[in-house]
């Protein structure tokens, strides 16, 4: 699969290394392709690095992994994104994590993304745990919880396979309107790693009987 990974920071340079170790053609969209942190991040995944219009532009997914505040611009400089799918990996965190502050009348950033890539078939997905378990979401008790939710059932099927590429299990969490609830179970996640200190070895599983 053609995957865009738009951010390289440490959620998305995990995602684009895990991808691009599936065997997925990653190319990372940023600013500035041939700054020295970029050029490391594509010789250690044997991925490429590209302007976000241009890594956009062939990409049939895009990973959406900037910090909140800078989605609007990333959206803008991705160009028309109609028909592709977009993954949702971003919480709109306040500055002290101590909440979610989506600054718009949008339920969830995940709505908002898909009012600001019209056409887009958004996905909710990868925002809900730490970089850490992306790159390694096995426990003892099995693989770690992926929730995401979304609209189209085709572009929730892709979704879904590439968390298992990463190892994680996917759990189809409903219609975009659910986002709010995976948003908030990043809160959670985040608060119990750091306000209450149990660390970042930590990740949610569905447990059945």
């Amino acid at each position: 699969m053609k995957i865009a990974v738009i951010g390289t920071g440490s959620v998305g340079g995990t995602l684009g290394r895990g991808w691009a170790r599936a065997g997925h053609e990653v190319v990372f969209g940023t600013r500035d392709p041939g700054q020295a942190d970029v050029a490391r991040l594509t010789a250690e995944s044997g991925a490429r690095a590209a302007a976000v219009a241009e890594a956009a532009a062939g990409a049939e997914v895009v990973a959406l992994a900037v910090p909140w505040g800078a989605v609007r611009d990333a959206l803008r400089q991705a160009g028309g994104l109609q028909g592709k799918i977009v993954l949702d990996c971003t919480n709109p965190l306040k500055p002290d994590l101590s909440g979610l502050d989506i600054g718009s009348s949008a339920a969830s950033a995940a709505e908002q993304v898909a009012a600001w890539a019209p056409g887009a078939r958004v996905v909710k997905i990868f925002n809900s745990t730490g970089f850490n378990n992306m790159a390694d979401p096995r426990y003892p008790e099995g693989p770690a919880a992926m929730l995401y939710c979304g609209d189209d059932a085709a572009a929730k099927e892709a979704a879904g396979r590439l968390a298992v590429d990463l190892g994680f299990e996917p759990i189809d969490a409903g219609p975009l309107a659910e986002a709010p609830l995976l948003e908030a179970l990043a809160l959670l996640w985040i608060h119990l790693a750091y306000r209450q200190q149990l660390g970042r070895e930590i990740a949610f599983r569905l447990m059945r009987r």
